[in-house]
């Protein structure tokens, strides 16, 4: 962690330990999902839109013609693939599971380690990645511009400039940031629907904001911080050491340290953490429930919680009621 967030880490633990009662109260601090924000260099339009939402779904984006962007972020799976570790070119294992784009234009730094400072940035990483989309972009640039949809297309979004790589990235970052999770139970409820959450699901939000402590890095209308931990997941077994964010900055604070996910429709999402080594959801609530694993560098605020049986239930439901209406995506008949 930088000074700033070993700071803001240290204001939270002193307040934790002076006003433990300040937890429980977040429930009532309800902040719904604000509005989306788009660059000044790349506002929305719908055409700029739908025409991100093409690109995103076309398999000619990757170097074999096999791969899109939906292959890994497909709408049916949450926006993730379902899969522990996302499958690259020539279906090889990579050493992550893909992040779902759920709620994406809302965090600062994009990927598990926040190599990325926007999506703009992120968009083009797989698409050149070599053991991922493996597209070279000229390439790509020239093989969008023979195609007459395209070619008109990127014309009438961007202008002169038509097909290029920056206005491809901005295109497939304005159609991400559509993806949204929203009026969830849990949005219903704090709206005034009290039937919306079942009673295992209220206690379970209490648990959350009190003796579960969730809410410190899970907090907020994202139920994320927008920020990096290392949580103590240990490596695996006969698998090659994965740093975290230490590969990006260098620094010894970063090791094993990764990005916070959003909850919001984490029902959807598995498997859980950067490696997908959890397959539900109640393994994900036995890992907090014990504090995490022995690994240098874990964060102060992974503590054993000491639920009981019935308290992990009702956590589970509480996650569950977090789960936003469904999107229904209609799939683009490409070019």
């Amino acid at each position: 962690m930088s000074r700033y967030q070993n700071a803001g880490l240290g204001l939270a633990l002193l307040i934790l330990a002076i006003f433990p009662s300040l937890i429980s109260a977040g429930d009532a601090e309800y902040q719904p999902l604000p509005a989306i924000e788009h660059p000044a260099d790349n506002p929305w339009s719908k055409k700029k839109h739908q025409l991100g939402k093409m690109l995103f779904f076309d398999p000619r984006l990757s170097g074999n013609n096999r791969m899109s962007c939906a292959t890994c972020h497909n709408p049916s799976l949450g926006w993730s693939d379902g899969l522990p570790k996302t499958l690259g070119r020539d279906q090889r294992e990579l050493g992550r599971n893909a992040p779902s784009i759920i709620n994406s234009g809302y965090f600062g730094k994009q990927f598990w380690d926040g190599r990325a400072d926007s999506l703009e940035e992120q968009a083009l990483v797989p698409i050149m990645g070599p053991t991922e989309m493996d597209q070279n972009l000229d390439e790509l640039i020239d093989e969008l511009k023979a195609i007459p949809y395209y070619y008109r297309e990127f014309k009438k979004v961007f202008g002169t400039s038509g097909v290029t790589a920056e206005n491809i990235a901005k295109a497939l970052a304005t159609f991400e940031r559509s993806v949204l999770s929203r009026n969830a139970p849990y949005d219903k409820y704090q709206q005034g629907d009290v039937s919306s959450m079942s009673n295992s699901a209220l206690r379970g939000m209490k648990i959350f904001f009190s003796k579960g402590r969730c809410n410190i890095c899970h907090g907020g209308p994202l139920f994320a911080d927008n920020s990096f931990h290392n949580i103590g997941l240990k490596p695996l077994k006969g698998r090659m050491p994965d740093l975290g964010r230490f590969k990006i900055t260098e620094r010894k604070e970063d090791k094993w340290v990764f990005r916070t996910p959003g909850l919001r429709d984490i029902t959807r999402t598995g498997p859980y953490m950067h490696d997908g080594r959890f397959k539900t959801l109640e393994e994900v609530v036995e890992f907090f429930d014990r504090g995490g694993d022995p690994l240098e560098n874990k964060s102060p605020l992974m503590q054993p919680l000491n639920l009981q049986r019935q308290e992990k239930a009702d956590l589970i439901k509480f996650l569950q009621a977090l789960e936003g209406e469904f999107q229904s995506v209609t799939l683009p008949d490409l070019p």
